[in-house]
């Protein structure tokens, strides 16, 4: 059995390894998300633990951390009884976040950001980019500009993703401050490539533009993506609350055919 829900059109499949017919693997992961032959999904997320997840891109490469996957997987958790409380803490590989869950409003604390000092621009594609690179649990580089546009972005995201400054790849934003209390975003997401919203980078976003004094601290700046709107609170410690919907789309029971091919794959 697994979860299909989503945050503002990024959409996870979630489960128990106990409740999947087969181990999880990189190749089973790229079959379950296919939007064609699988089920379909921007990413897998797999409990750990009592409350740990492991977060699978599409590509079935592995995430740190996400800010949608972590408000999916905290509601799944309430949902389905496995949780009790609340308010209690996520465990990633990208570090712990306290998560509170309001029925479909999830608040998740996404930790203080680290930015990359040495990393003030880059060559990409013939020119020279002003970039904000830094990691909230998982790595980003925000480039401003003053319009976005997707074209840009389906262009620059795939060559700044695997740019040799980031030997990990990273999630790319384009983006944009258009008041002291909200930031536009397009996102391409590592091993994922254009999604219509990022929790992540949400707060990635409002992190930069904090450091480079376009938007103001300690108050919600909401970030809007094509999916819709969070908002994300930088408090006086330099921590992200980022505060968001879930909804939950289907239960899904995989079919016997569906179950072989995922058998046949190592």
């Amino acid at each position: 059995m697994l979860t299909k829900s989503h945050g503002l059109g990024n959409d996870y499949l979630v489960a128990d390894p106990a409740d999947l017919p087969v181990r999880v693997t990189p190749e089973r992961v790229r079959l379950l998300c296919d939007r064609h032959v699988g089920v379909g999904s921007d990413g897998l997320l797999l409990r750990e633990g009592e409350r740990g997840v492991r977060i699978f891109n599409p590509d079935g490469s592995e995430a740190e951390k996400s800010g949608n996957g972590l408000r999916i997987f905290a509601r799944w958790l309430v949902a389905t009884g496995r949780v009790h409380e609340s308010r209690f803490v996520v465990h990633t590989l990208g570090g712990d976040a306290g998560v509170e869950v309001h029925d479909t409003q999830v608040t998740v604390d996404m930790g203080v950001p680290r930015f990359r000092e040495d990393l003030p621009s880059i060559d990409v594609d013939g020119q020279r980019l002003a970039v904000v690179a830094l990691s909230v649990g998982n790595p980003h580089c925000v480039i401003l500009r003053p319009q976005l546009d997707v074209t840009e972005l389906r262009q620059l995201g795939p060559l700044v993703e695997r740019h040799p400054a980031f030997p990990d790849r990273t999630n790319v934003q384009l983006a944009r401050a258009v008041a002291r209390d909200r930031v536009e975003l397009l996102i391409w997401e590592r091993g994922a490539g254009e999604t219509r919203a990022s929790g992540s980078s949400a707060c990635a976003v409002v992190a930069a533009c904090q450091r480079l004094g376009l938007v103001d601290g300690q108050v919600d700046v909401t970030a809007s993506m094509p999916g819709g709107d969070l908002r994300v609170r930088v408090d006086e410690y330099g921590s992200l609350w980022m505060t968001g919907p879930v909804e939950e789309i289907a239960r899904i029971t995989l079919s016997p055919e569906l179950i072989a091919r995922l058998q046949a794959l190592p």
